[in-house]
């Protein structure tokens, strides 16, 4: 079993940056990813990263302004925020699952953080 623990979250206006960590603890994994669901929706992909860090993957909506890191020897995956848009509000999961493939869905990971909460302001 894994344990994940994210921080990081805030509230910034529209433009700035956050970096979300996530802290892993327990058994080691090896795809790491970023979801996040606003009120109302669904859980959405945002970024996934092999246990190397050499295998990214990024949902459409964020290519360009996030970016996805890893430090092993911590434990810990970053995600990186940049030029946030007011639509990027949303409660932000750290996921973790076995195996080295990057999927784009939640049902895929199988530890989940507990959410850490991203409010961007107009």
């Amino acid at each position: 079993q894994v344990q994940l623990v994210e921080s990081g979250g805030g509230l910034v206006q529209a433009g700035g940056s956050l970096r979300l960590s996530c802290a892993a603890s327990g058994r080691g994994s090896s795809a790491m990813g970023w979801f996040r669901q606003a009120p109302g929706k669904d859980r959405d992909f945002v970024a996934a990263i092999s246990w190397s860090g050499s295998s990214t993957k990024f949902a459409d909506a964020v290519k360009g302004r996030f970016t996805i890191s890893r430090d092993n020897a911590k434990n810990t995956v970053y995600l990186q925020m940049n030029s946030l848009k007011v639509e990027d509000t949303a409660v932000y999961y750290c996921a973790a699952r076995e195996g080295s493939v990057l999927y784009p869905s939640a049902t895929m990971y199988a530890n989940w953080g507990q959410g850490t909460q991203v409010t961007v302001s107009s």
